[in-house]
């Protein structure tokens, strides 16, 4: 059994410091793709330390390896750390060794970051499932590049049942920038006793229900939302600190719930005088295992 193999062996029984020890030896006795990609993923996924999987990685893609895994790993890594442009280049780099869906999002998330809507769009298709966040985000795309009727079309085609369906907020969201009111509503119904009542969303509800003349539910809406921060900010107070819940973070977080509230007392108002709530898209990381001789993922030592 290599020392790689008993690294691997070591991580599936979760004694996670002889792994990080054993893929340390790997190194040191042979300073080559697959140990550098191994102890890079490790330093990446289970020490949080990710300057030096950047490092380990940058050296296992100049021996430019035929496998996709190391630019693959250090394209991840370059955009978790908002590299983009540096990102870009490797994500290609990948993608020409071999295609990968995580490839594709990841470069569409660099190229969206440099403000390459098209590109990114295009990728972001391509890494996209039926329902899901990569599509999600290629109809976002596609809505801020004025494309309003394709986008329009794609979004009707969402399904709940779907395995990897991005959910029903995000759904509304994307109608709501397409002015579909009556849509977004449907979704953001749906959601209400799902989610997480937030300000970001439970505000831009609210607005769709202001432009359908829905006042008397963007009211209940509101007055809900007030009660139950205030229920939290009770609950917050009563609770009783120690080590972990000092007195310092039940501050901050009476704090954070206050000015939530606060949020919801006044969106009617701010709505009536022109306020439209903004709609706050954030882009999500694509990954997968790196590992070569993963016995889980069926992953073969490199060989090149």
């Amino acid at each position: 059994m290599t020392t790689n193999q008993k690294a691997i062996e070591c991580l599936e029984n979760n004694d996670y410091d002889a792994a990080l020890t054993l893929f340390q030896k790997a190194l040191n006795d042979s300073r080559d793709v697959q140990s550098l990609t191994n102890l890079a993923w490790i330093y990446y996924h289970e020490e949080d330390e990710v300057e030096k999987a950047i490092h380990l990685a940058q050296e296992a893609v100049a021996l430019r390896p035929i496998s996709h895994f190391p630019y693959s790993l250090l394209g991840e890594l370059l955009v978790q750390t908002e590299r983009w442009e540096e990102a870009a280049l490797v994500l290609s780099d990948s993608i020409a060794v071999e295609p990968s869906k995580e490839a594709y999002n990841n470069l569409a998330i660099a190229k969206y970051h440099l403000g390459e809507l098209e590109r990114a769009s295009a990728l972001f298709l391509k890494s996209a499932g039926p329902s899901d966040y990569a599509l999600y985000s290629h109809v976002h795309c596609l809505i801020q590049l004025g494309h309003t009727i394709e986008a329009k079309h794609k979004l009707d085609a969402f399904l709940e049942s779907d395995e990897d369906f991005v959910g029903e907020v995000h759904v509304a969201e994307l109608y709501l920038e397409l002015a579909c009111f009556t849509e977004a509503l449907h979704w953001f119904k749906k959601s209400w006793n799902t989610y997480d009542k937030s300000p970001d969303w439970v505000s831009r509800y609210i607005y769709a229900l202001v432009q359908t003349n829905a006042m008397e539910r963007a009211d209940e809406i509101a007055q809900e939302c007030i009660r139950l921060k205030q229920d939290d900010i009770e609950e917050a107070l009563a609770e009783e600190c120690d080590e972990d819940w000092t007195e310092s973070d039940q501050a901050a977080y009476v704090f954070r719930l206050q000015m939530e509230k606060k949020e919801y007392e006044h969106i009617l108002e701010q709505i009536a005088s022109g306020f439209v709530p903004p709609f706050k898209f954030t882009t999500s990381l694509s990954s997968k295992c790196y590992l070569f001789g993963c016995s889980r993922h069926e992953h073969p030592e490199y060989k090149g």
